[in-house]
């Protein structure tokens, strides 16, 4: 008798269930066919507004398209050929030819300006952001550096490094020491990371951040024992722990 009733309990149950759920079943088809309707008629309502939306759409794909395959595309040719001669004049240290161009081919200056979007333009940004820091413009540099899309896997921590280094020619010390945090944490690798490390470390030193320029020297020994940075690093790290006691 109370296994039959229980039986009966849990049926009852069951059928109260399956009622709600074919309950909130109808709703929700008949909302579903509210939303349906609704649609079909703001479309039939608003053919010719959404037909001129769809329409430049497509016509700005289509300028999207064209501008990146044709027109940068074109404009990359003569970037690359006009690019040889002031990278040529970078390389041999000529930097106000490889800046200015030699009467005959553009400088830098010009290509960047003029070619800047395409890759070969975007290279000449970089070009020209060192040559401006060799001859220690630095403002320029950091302008035209912060200009420069570094979408590679070498240049990235190499123009944050430079970066840095404009700001420290500046005596910005505090903006030197954040670009140069920044390099470091880009891609690091054996070769600039300690060489960035070093920088950042001498930065923080001059700035009295003993402590901190310590902790950098004892990161590139542990790091990059076998770089050239590393293999001398103890005698660096003394110096940061004899200028800590100094200042006490």
């Amino acid at each position: 008798m109370i296994v039959l009733e229980k039986r009966l309990f849990l049926q009852l149950i069951f059928q109260n269930e399956h009622k709600k759920m074919a309950e909130n079943q109808q709703g929700q088809d008949f909302n579903v066919t509210e939303v349906v309707g609704k649609t079909e008629d703001f479309i039939n309502q608003n053919k010719k507004s959404l037909g001129i939306i769809i329409g430049a759409l497509v016509i700005a794909i289509g300028g999207y398209l064209f501008y990146q395959r044709v027109y940068v595309a074109g404009k990359e040719k003569e970037a690359q050929s006009l690019l040889f001669h002031s990278e040529q004049y970078f390389k041999e240290d000529s930097l106000r030819l490889a800046i200015n161009g030699d009467g005959n081919n553009p400088g830098l200056e010009e290509i960047a300006n003029e070619y800047g979007m395409s890759p070969s333009g975007n290279l000449a940004k970089y070009y020209l952001g060192m040559a401006y820091l060799k001859q220690n413009e630095y403002q320029k540099a950091i302008e035209t550096l912060k200009s420069y899309d570094a979408n590679d896997d070498i240049t990235p921590s190499l123009v944050l490094g430079a970066i840095g280094d404009a700001y420290f020619g500046l005596k910005e010390n505090d903006e030197a020491i954040s670009y140069y945090e920044k390099s470091v944490r880009e891609k690091p690798n054996n070769f600039s990371t300690p060489i960035l490390m070093m920088k950042l470390a001498a930065t923080l030193e001059e700035s009295g951040k003993y402590k901190e320029a310590k902790e950098t020297y004892e990161k590139i020994q542990k790091e990059y024992p076998t770089s050239n940075e590393g293999v001398q690093m103890q005698k660096y790290i003394t110096r940061a722990e004899v200028m800590m006691e100094n200042s006490k």
